[in-house]
Protein backbone atom coordinates (compact mmCIF):
# COMPACT_ATOMS: atom_id res chain seq x y z
CA UNK A 1 0.00 0.00 0.00
CA UNK A 2 1.42 3.39 -0.97
CA UNK A 3 1.59 6.54 1.14
CA UNK A 4 -1.22 7.99 -0.97
CA UNK A 5 -3.47 4.99 -0.33
CA UNK A 6 -2.89 5.09 3.44
CA UNK A 7 -4.05 8.67 3.91
CA UNK A 8 -7.59 9.13 5.23
CA UNK A 9 -8.44 12.53 3.79
CA UNK A 10 -11.73 12.81 5.67
CA UNK A 11 -9.78 12.98 8.94
CA UNK A 12 -8.21 16.29 7.90
CA UNK A 13 -11.50 18.18 7.77
CA UNK A 14 -14.07 19.22 10.37
CA UNK A 15 -16.90 18.28 7.99
CA UNK A 16 -17.29 16.42 4.76
CA UNK A 17 -18.61 17.40 1.35
CA UNK A 18 -21.67 19.61 1.22
CA UNK A 19 -22.33 18.93 4.91
CA UNK A 20 -19.60 21.51 5.62
CA UNK A 21 -21.65 24.33 4.08
CA UNK A 22 -22.66 27.32 6.19
CA UNK A 23 -26.14 26.55 7.60
CA UNK A 24 -28.91 27.88 5.33
CA UNK A 25 -30.49 30.17 7.90
CA UNK A 26 -27.17 31.79 8.79
CA UNK A 27 -26.21 32.11 5.14
CA UNK A 28 -29.46 33.88 4.26
CA UNK A 29 -28.81 36.44 7.00
CA UNK A 30 -25.31 37.08 5.65
CA UNK A 31 -26.39 37.67 2.04
CA UNK A 32 -29.65 39.47 2.81
CA UNK A 33 -29.85 42.71 0.86
CA UNK A 34 -26.72 42.02 -1.18
CA UNK A 35 -28.44 41.82 -4.55
CA UNK A 36 -26.92 44.13 -7.16
CA UNK A 37 -28.55 46.99 -9.03
CA UNK A 38 -30.52 46.46 -12.21
CA UNK A 39 -28.58 45.99 -15.41
CA UNK A 40 -27.37 49.30 -16.87
CA UNK A 41 -28.30 49.96 -20.48
CA UNK A 42 -26.20 47.93 -22.88
CA UNK A 43 -24.96 45.47 -20.25
CA UNK A 44 -25.86 41.83 -19.84
CA UNK A 45 -29.29 41.32 -18.27
CA UNK A 46 -29.27 39.25 -15.06
CA UNK A 47 -31.90 36.53 -15.48
CA UNK A 48 -31.16 34.45 -12.38
CA UNK A 49 -29.32 35.92 -9.42
CA UNK A 50 -29.26 35.86 -5.65
CA UNK A 51 -32.92 36.75 -5.05
CA UNK A 52 -34.32 33.23 -4.67
CA UNK A 53 -31.12 31.35 -3.83
CA UNK A 54 -31.14 29.53 -7.15
CA UNK A 55 -28.37 27.18 -8.25
CA UNK A 56 -26.35 29.38 -10.62
CA UNK A 57 -26.22 32.92 -11.97
CA UNK A 58 -27.53 33.42 -15.50
CA UNK A 59 -27.11 36.51 -17.67
CA UNK A 60 -28.45 37.24 -21.14
CA UNK A 61 -25.54 38.20 -23.38
CA UNK A 62 -26.17 41.37 -25.37
CA UNK A 63 -25.71 40.85 -29.08
CA UNK A 64 -25.24 37.09 -28.77
CA UNK A 65 -26.70 34.88 -31.48
CA UNK A 66 -30.09 33.36 -30.66
CA UNK A 67 -30.23 35.24 -27.37
CA UNK A 68 -27.58 33.08 -25.72
CA UNK A 69 -27.23 33.28 -21.93
CA UNK A 70 -24.12 32.69 -19.86
CA UNK A 71 -24.27 30.51 -16.72
CA UNK A 72 -21.77 30.91 -13.88
CA UNK A 73 -21.32 29.01 -10.63
CA UNK A 74 -18.69 27.89 -8.12
CA UNK A 75 -18.68 25.04 -5.62
CA UNK A 76 -15.99 23.50 -3.43
CA UNK A 77 -15.82 21.55 -0.19
CA UNK A 78 -13.70 19.50 2.20
CA UNK A 79 -13.03 15.77 1.54
CA UNK A 80 -16.20 13.69 1.40
CA UNK A 81 -14.34 10.40 0.89
CA UNK A 82 -10.81 9.24 1.66
CA UNK A 83 -9.84 8.37 -1.90
CA UNK A 84 -8.41 11.54 -3.51
CA UNK A 85 -9.36 10.60 -7.08
CA UNK A 86 -12.96 9.88 -6.06
CA UNK A 87 -13.11 13.13 -4.10
CA UNK A 88 -12.03 15.02 -7.20
CA UNK A 89 -14.64 13.28 -9.34
CA UNK A 90 -17.40 13.96 -6.81
CA UNK A 91 -16.47 17.62 -6.38
CA UNK A 92 -16.42 18.20 -10.14
CA UNK A 93 -19.78 16.49 -10.68
CA UNK A 94 -21.22 18.57 -7.85
CA UNK A 95 -19.99 21.86 -9.33
CA UNK A 96 -21.19 20.97 -12.82
CA UNK A 97 -24.60 20.10 -11.39
CA UNK A 98 -25.39 23.77 -10.75
CA UNK A 99 -25.21 24.42 -14.49
CA UNK A 100 -27.41 21.45 -15.31
CA UNK A 101 -29.88 22.48 -12.60
CA UNK A 102 -30.76 25.68 -14.47
CA UNK A 103 -30.93 23.93 -17.83
CA UNK A 104 -27.46 24.92 -19.01
CA UNK A 105 -24.49 23.23 -20.65
CA UNK A 106 -21.01 23.59 -19.08
CA UNK A 107 -18.22 24.90 -21.32
CA UNK A 108 -15.16 25.63 -19.18
CA UNK A 109 -14.14 25.21 -15.55
CA UNK A 110 -11.25 26.33 -13.40
CA UNK A 111 -10.02 24.43 -10.37
CA UNK A 112 -10.32 25.77 -6.82
CA UNK A 113 -7.79 24.07 -4.54
CA UNK A 114 -6.89 24.68 -0.89
CA UNK A 115 -4.11 22.43 0.39
CA UNK A 116 -2.20 21.95 3.68
CA UNK A 117 1.12 21.71 1.89
CA UNK A 118 3.14 20.91 5.03
CA UNK A 119 0.78 18.09 6.05
CA UNK A 120 -0.43 16.28 2.94
CA UNK A 121 1.77 15.28 -0.03
CA UNK A 122 1.15 16.96 -3.36
CA UNK A 123 0.77 13.53 -4.95
CA UNK A 124 -2.66 13.48 -3.30
CA UNK A 125 -3.53 16.90 -4.68
CA UNK A 126 -2.59 15.69 -8.15
CA UNK A 127 -4.98 12.76 -7.78
CA UNK A 128 -7.77 15.10 -6.70
CA UNK A 129 -7.19 17.29 -9.76
CA UNK A 130 -7.02 14.22 -12.00
CA UNK A 131 -10.41 13.10 -10.73
CA UNK A 132 -11.90 16.51 -11.40
CA UNK A 133 -10.45 16.55 -14.92
CA UNK A 134 -11.87 13.09 -15.62
CA UNK A 135 -15.46 14.11 -14.84
CA UNK A 136 -15.17 17.48 -16.58
CA UNK A 137 -13.91 15.68 -19.69
CA UNK A 138 -16.86 13.29 -19.47
CA UNK A 139 -19.13 16.35 -19.39
CA UNK A 140 -17.45 17.86 -22.45
CA UNK A 141 -16.21 20.75 -20.32
CA UNK A 142 -12.72 22.23 -20.67
CA UNK A 143 -10.58 22.71 -17.55
CA UNK A 144 -8.43 25.81 -17.95
CA UNK A 145 -6.25 26.09 -14.87
CA UNK A 146 -7.52 27.56 -11.62
CA UNK A 147 -6.37 28.93 -8.28
CA UNK A 148 -4.72 27.38 -5.22
CA UNK A 149 -3.97 28.50 -1.65
CA UNK A 150 -2.07 27.04 1.28
CA UNK A 151 -4.73 26.19 3.87
CA UNK A 152 -5.06 24.21 7.10
CA UNK A 153 -7.86 22.11 5.59
CA UNK A 154 -7.93 20.49 2.15
CA UNK A 155 -10.71 21.80 -0.07
CA UNK A 156 -11.46 21.29 -3.75
CA UNK A 157 -14.05 22.28 -6.30
CA UNK A 158 -14.56 24.23 -9.50
CA UNK A 159 -15.85 27.49 -10.86
CA UNK A 160 -17.84 26.63 -13.98
CA UNK A 161 -19.07 28.71 -16.89
CA UNK A 162 -21.72 27.42 -19.26
CA UNK A 163 -24.39 28.51 -21.70
CA UNK A 164 -28.18 28.18 -21.80
CA UNK A 165 -31.16 29.24 -23.86
CA UNK A 166 -32.66 32.15 -21.90
CA UNK A 167 -36.14 31.05 -23.00
CA UNK A 168 -35.63 27.49 -21.73
CA UNK A 169 -34.31 27.91 -18.20
CA UNK A 170 -35.03 25.77 -15.16
CA UNK A 171 -35.65 28.05 -12.16
CA UNK A 172 -36.65 27.49 -8.55
CA UNK A 173 -39.35 30.20 -8.69
CA UNK A 174 -41.46 28.76 -11.51
CA UNK A 175 -43.32 26.06 -9.60
CA UNK A 176 -47.12 26.09 -9.91
CA UNK A 177 -49.93 24.11 -8.22
CA UNK A 178 -50.57 20.80 -9.93
CA UNK A 179 -46.97 20.14 -10.92
CA UNK A 180 -45.61 16.73 -9.82
CA UNK A 181 -42.24 16.53 -8.08
CA UNK A 182 -39.62 14.17 -9.50
CA UNK A 183 -36.31 13.21 -7.85
CA UNK A 184 -33.55 11.84 -10.09
CA UNK A 185 -31.13 10.38 -7.51
CA UNK A 186 -31.80 8.50 -4.26
CA UNK A 187 -31.11 10.17 -0.93
CA UNK A 188 -28.72 8.95 1.74
CA UNK A 189 -25.19 9.85 0.65
CA UNK A 190 -24.90 12.14 3.68
CA UNK A 191 -25.36 9.42 6.30
CA UNK A 192 -23.23 6.96 4.33
CA UNK A 193 -20.44 9.51 3.93
CA UNK A 194 -20.59 10.30 7.64
CA UNK A 195 -20.36 6.59 8.39
CA UNK A 196 -17.39 6.34 6.01
CA UNK A 197 -15.68 9.23 7.82
CA UNK A 198 -16.32 7.58 11.21
CA UNK A 199 -15.49 3.96 10.40
CA UNK A 200 -13.51 3.87 7.15
CA UNK A 201 -16.12 1.64 5.49
CA UNK A 202 -16.32 2.27 1.74
CA UNK A 203 -19.71 2.53 0.03
CA UNK A 204 -19.04 2.21 -3.68
CA UNK A 205 -22.71 2.64 -4.60
CA UNK A 206 -22.72 6.02 -2.83
CA UNK A 207 -19.60 7.07 -4.76
CA UNK A 208 -21.23 5.92 -8.00
CA UNK A 209 -24.30 8.09 -7.49
CA UNK A 210 -22.22 11.13 -6.49
CA UNK A 211 -19.97 10.99 -9.56
CA UNK A 212 -22.92 10.55 -11.93
CA UNK A 213 -23.61 13.70 -13.94
CA UNK A 214 -27.04 15.34 -13.94
CA UNK A 215 -26.67 16.02 -17.66
CA UNK A 216 -29.28 13.52 -18.87
CA UNK A 217 -31.75 14.50 -16.15
CA UNK A 218 -31.46 18.17 -17.13
CA UNK A 219 -31.95 17.40 -20.82
CA UNK A 220 -34.94 15.18 -20.02
CA UNK A 221 -36.51 17.95 -17.94
CA UNK A 222 -36.15 20.44 -20.78
CA UNK A 223 -37.49 17.91 -23.30
CA UNK A 224 -40.52 17.40 -21.04
CA UNK A 225 -41.19 21.14 -21.00
CA UNK A 226 -40.23 21.65 -17.35
CA UNK A 227 -39.53 25.21 -16.23
CA UNK A 228 -38.86 24.65 -12.51
CA UNK A 229 -36.08 22.60 -10.90
CA UNK A 230 -33.25 22.68 -8.38
CA UNK A 231 -30.51 20.28 -7.41
CA UNK A 232 -30.43 18.56 -4.02
CA UNK A 233 -27.14 19.19 -2.24
CA UNK A 234 -26.02 20.48 1.13
CA UNK A 235 -29.39 21.74 2.39
CA UNK A 236 -31.01 18.35 1.84
CA UNK A 237 -34.21 17.52 -0.02
CA UNK A 238 -36.36 19.47 2.43
CA UNK A 239 -34.07 22.50 2.46
CA UNK A 240 -33.92 22.87 -1.32
CA UNK A 241 -37.62 22.07 -1.68
CA UNK A 242 -38.47 24.70 0.91
CA UNK A 243 -36.52 27.29 -1.10
CA UNK A 244 -38.38 26.22 -4.25
CA UNK A 245 -41.80 26.35 -2.58
CA UNK A 246 -41.08 29.71 -0.97
CA UNK A 247 -39.78 31.23 -4.21
CA UNK A 248 -42.75 29.88 -6.18
CA UNK A 249 -45.42 30.83 -3.62
CA UNK A 250 -46.74 27.26 -3.29
CA UNK A 251 -46.83 24.38 -0.82
CA UNK A 252 -44.85 21.24 -1.62
CA UNK A 253 -46.33 17.90 -0.57
CA UNK A 254 -43.91 14.97 -0.24
CA UNK A 255 -44.98 11.33 -0.20
CA UNK A 256 -42.39 9.96 2.21
CA UNK A 257 -42.94 6.37 1.04
CA UNK A 258 -42.16 7.34 -2.56
CA UNK A 259 -38.74 8.85 -1.81
CA UNK A 260 -35.88 6.53 -2.87
CA UNK A 261 -32.91 5.87 -0.58
CA UNK A 262 -29.53 4.26 -1.12
CA UNK A 263 -28.99 0.82 0.37
CA UNK A 264 -27.81 1.15 3.95
CA UNK A 265 -29.01 4.72 4.41
CA UNK A 266 -31.83 3.94 6.80
CA UNK A 267 -29.67 1.57 8.81
CA UNK A 268 -26.92 4.19 9.03
CA UNK A 269 -29.39 6.85 10.16
CA UNK A 270 -30.79 4.51 12.82
CA UNK A 271 -27.21 3.86 13.98
CA UNK A 272 -26.70 7.60 14.51
CA UNK A 273 -24.43 8.54 11.59
CA UNK A 274 -26.08 11.93 11.22
CA UNK A 275 -23.97 14.96 10.30
CA UNK A 276 -24.29 18.29 12.03
CA UNK A 277 -25.23 19.81 8.68
CA UNK A 278 -28.23 17.49 8.40
CA UNK A 279 -29.46 18.39 11.87
CA UNK A 280 -29.12 22.09 11.06
CA UNK A 281 -31.07 21.55 7.83
CA UNK A 282 -33.90 19.92 9.75
CA UNK A 283 -33.94 22.69 12.33
CA UNK A 284 -34.18 25.30 9.57
CA UNK A 285 -37.20 23.79 7.79
CA UNK A 286 -39.04 22.49 10.86
CA UNK A 287 -41.01 25.71 11.54
CA UNK A 288 -42.29 25.63 7.95
CA UNK A 289 -43.12 21.92 7.76
CA UNK A 290 -46.07 19.71 8.65
CA UNK A 291 -44.31 16.40 9.26
CA UNK A 292 -47.47 14.37 9.69
CA UNK A 293 -46.58 10.96 11.09
CA UNK A 294 -42.98 10.91 9.85
CA UNK A 295 -40.62 9.50 12.47
CA UNK A 296 -37.35 11.15 13.45
CA UNK A 297 -35.16 9.00 11.19
CA UNK A 298 -37.37 9.77 8.18
CA UNK A 299 -37.24 13.48 8.97
CA UNK A 300 -33.45 13.37 9.20
CA UNK A 301 -33.10 11.43 5.94
CA UNK A 302 -35.34 13.90 4.13
CA UNK A 303 -33.04 16.66 5.43
CA UNK A 304 -29.86 14.63 4.85
CA UNK A 305 -27.06 16.87 3.54
CA UNK A 306 -26.43 15.49 0.05
CA UNK A 307 -23.24 15.87 -1.93
CA UNK A 308 -23.68 15.87 -5.71
CA UNK A 309 -27.31 14.83 -5.36
CA UNK A 310 -29.91 14.59 -8.08
CA UNK A 311 -32.26 17.10 -9.63
CA UNK A 312 -35.62 17.87 -8.06
CA UNK A 313 -37.88 18.69 -11.00
CA UNK A 314 -41.38 20.13 -11.01
CA UNK A 315 -42.52 17.77 -13.73
CA UNK A 316 -42.26 14.14 -14.79
CA UNK A 317 -39.35 12.61 -16.67
CA UNK A 318 -38.83 8.99 -17.74
CA UNK A 319 -37.19 6.62 -15.28
CA UNK A 320 -37.33 8.87 -12.20
CA UNK A 321 -39.81 8.51 -9.33
CA UNK A 322 -42.51 11.08 -8.60
CA UNK A 323 -42.22 11.85 -4.88
CA UNK A 324 -44.94 14.46 -4.43
CA UNK A 325 -46.62 17.49 -5.92
CA UNK A 326 -47.00 21.24 -5.68
CA UNK A 327 -50.35 22.54 -4.38
CA UNK A 328 -51.74 26.00 -3.60
CA UNK A 329 -49.96 27.71 -0.70
CA UNK A 330 -51.26 26.61 2.68
CA UNK A 331 -50.31 26.99 6.31
CA UNK A 332 -46.97 25.24 5.77
CA UNK A 333 -44.55 25.48 2.86
CA UNK A 334 -43.81 21.75 3.19
CA UNK A 335 -46.14 18.87 4.02
CA UNK A 336 -44.98 15.28 4.57
CA UNK A 337 -47.61 12.60 4.21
Amino acid sequence: MTTIERQRLTQYAHGGGCACKIPPGELEEVVSGLTGPGSPAGNAELLIGLDTGDDAAVVRLPGAADGMAAVATADFFTPVVDDPYDWGRIAAANALSDVYAVGGRPLVAVNLLAWPRDVLPFELAREVLRGGLHVATEAGCHVGGGHSVDDVEPKYGMAVTGVADPELLLRNDRGRPGMPLTLTKPLGVGVLNNRHKSTGEVFEHAVATMVALNREASAAALDAGAVCATDVTGFGLLGHLYKLARASGVTAVVDADAVPYLDGARESAAAGYISGGTRRNLGWVAPHTDFGGADEDTRLLLADAQTSGGLLIAGEIPGAPVIGELVPAGEHALVIR
